[in-house]
C-alpha cells in the first residue's frame, strides 16, 4: 500500500511539474522577469525604473505576496490585468506593461501563467515604489480613453499574410509568439504621438517596421533577408553571422528568447520571413552618395587601426566573435544613430546557453570627433549599400539622444 501511495504521489508531482513548467515557459518568453525584477532585488518583486515622457514609473511586485504582490488575485483578476491592463482594484495600468500584446494570449497560456505565479514564484514582501510623475498628469482615468482608442479586444494572433499552405501552422505559431507573449512590437514598431504602437499585427505594414527606443534603433523585422538559421541563432544566442544584439535586445535574449524551444524559435523565424518588407523610408535630406568628402578614406585608416582586428579588413567578422559588417542591420539602416552608439559607447552580447559573451569596447574619448565621423562614414560607404555621408553637424546632434 505504501508503494502505491508513493507511486500516486510521484505521478501527481510529475503532473503538477509539467503544468507548472508550461507556465514558467510562458513567463520566460513573455519576458516577465526582465521588467519586474530590479537590480539586486527579489525575482518578480518589481521596482525596476522605466523612464517615460511623463516621468519615471516603476514595475510592480507580481509575486504571490498577499500584501505587496498579487497573492490576493483571483484568476479573473489576473486575466483582466494581463489582457486588459486593469488591476484588481480597477485602476488602469500604464501601457509600459504590454497588455495590448498580451491580449492575444490563449486561455491555456494565461491559466498556466496564473498557476505558475501563484504556486512556483517565491513570495516577496518588497513594497511597491511610487511612480515619479508630476501630480498634475498622474491621474489614471485618461488611460481608460487611451485603451479605448489604441487597444483591441483579445484575439488570437493571425497567420502571416504570405504564408504557404505547407508552413501555415508553423507561421501561425510564430505569429502568436511574436504578436502575443513576445510583444516584439513594443520595441520594433514605431509609436504615435500618444506613445501607442502604430500597429499590433501584420495587417498593417507599420508593424515591426523599426523604431528608436532608449537611444537604440530596433531595426525593422520585415524583409530582413536573413535566413531561418540566422534569425534562429539571433534569438537563441544573441548573434549570427551578420548581426549581434546589443542594448535592450541583449537583455531580451538573456532573460527570454534564449529559452525558446528550437521549434518555437524556428516558428518565429518563419513568421518573420513571411512578412513583406515595409515601404522604405525616404533617405535623410542632404545625404547622397554622388559626392563624398575625403572622410571615408580617412576613416579607413581609423578602421584598420581599431576595428579590423575583430571585424576584418573586408568587414567579414570572425566566427563566434565579432559579427560581419556586411548586411549588418546597424550598418544598413539609413539612420546613423545605432552605429554611432555602438562605436562610441561599446556593446556586449549576452551570455547564453549557446554563446559566450563578446564585448566591444567604447571608443568615445579615444577617437576624436573627426575620427568618429570618418570611421562611421567609411563603414557605411563600404558595407551600407549607399548610405549617405554623415556630417560633423549631424554627428554632434546625435550625442544628446544617445547619452
Amino acid at each position: 500500500m505504501r508503494n502505491v501511495t508513493v507511486l500516486v504521489a510521484c505521478l501527481f508531482s510529475a503532473t503538477v511539474s509539467a503544468a507548472d513548467s508550461h507556465g514558467e515557459y510562458i513567463a520566460r518568453i513573455s519576458d516577465c522577469v526582465a521588467c519586474h525584477t530590479a537590480e539586486g532585488g527579489d525575482a518578480m518583486a518589481g521596482g525596476k525604473k522605466f523612464p517615460t515622457p511623463v516621468g519615471d514609473i516603476f514595475s510592480t511586485n507580481i509575486t504571490p505576496d498577499k500584501t505587496h504582490g498579487i497573492g490576493n488575485y483571483s484568476y479573473e483578476d489576473f486575466e483582466k490585468a494581463v489582457r486588459q491592463g486593469i488591476a484588481k482594484d480597477g485602476h488602469p495600468l500604464y501601457p509600459a506593461m504590454p497588455y495590448p500584446s498580451y491580449a492575444k494570449l490563449s486561455d491555456e497560456d494565461v491559466q498556466a501563467l496564473y498557476r505558475y505565479f501563484m504556486h512556483d514564484v517565491t513570495p516577496s514582501a518588497t513594497a511597491n515604489k511610487e511612480n515619479e510623475i508630476p501630480w498634475l498628469i498622474s491621474a489614471r482615468w485618461p488611460l481608460h480613453i487611451w485603451n479605448w482608442l489604441f487597444t483591441d479586444a483579445p484575439a488570437t494572433a493571425a497567420v502571416g499574410s504570405n504564408s504557404t499552405d505547407a508552413s501555415a501552422a508553423r507561421i501561425q505559431r510564430g505569429a502568436y509568439l511574436v504578436e502575443g507573449p513576445g510583444h516584439c512590437g513594443s520595441c520594433h514598431t514605431p509609436r504615435g504621438m500618444a506613445m501607442n504602437e502604430k500597429a499590433y499585427t501584420n495587417a498593417d505594414a507599420q508593424y515591426l517596421s523599426g523604431a528608436m527606443i532608449d537611444g537604440w534603433y530596433a531595426p525593422s523585422l520585415r524583409g530582413t533577408g536573413m535566413s531561418e538559421q540566422e534569425l534562429t541563432s539571433l534569438l537563441l544566442t544573441g548573434k549570427s553571422k551578420h548581426a549581434a544584439v546589443s542594448g535592450s535586445m541583449a537583455e531580451v535574449v538573456s532573460e527570454s528568447t534564449q529559452y525558446l524551444t528550437d521549434e518555437d524559435a524556428a516558428a518565429i523565424a518563419q513568421y518573420l520571413r513571411s512578412l513583406k518588407n515595409a515601404k522604405p523610408e525616404p533617405t535623410r535630406a542632404g545625404t547622397t552618395t554622388a559626392s563624398w568628402s575625403n572622410s571615408p578614406q580617412a576613416g579607413k585608416v581609423v578602421y584598420n587601426r581599431y576595428c579590423s582586428t575583430c571585424h576584418g579588413q573586408e568587414g567579414k567578422g570572425t566566427d563566434n566573435n565579432a559579427p560581419s559588417l556586411i548586411h549588418n542591420p546597424l550598418v544598413m539602416v539609413d539612420d546613423p544613430t545605432p552605429l554611432f552608439r555602438v562605436i562610441s559607447q561599446g556593446a556586449e552580447t549576452p551570455t547564453t546557453r549557446g554563446n559566450v559573451s563578446f564585448k566591444m569596447p567604447a571608443y568615445n574619448g579615444l577617437l576624436t570627433e573627426v575620427e568618429m565621423r570618418d570611421v562611421i562614414n567609411y563603414v557605411r560607404k563600404s558595407w551600407g549599400e549607399g548610405n549617405g555621408e554623415v556630417s560633423q553637424e549631424e554627428l554632434a546632434g546625435l550625442k544628446p539622444a544617445t547619452h
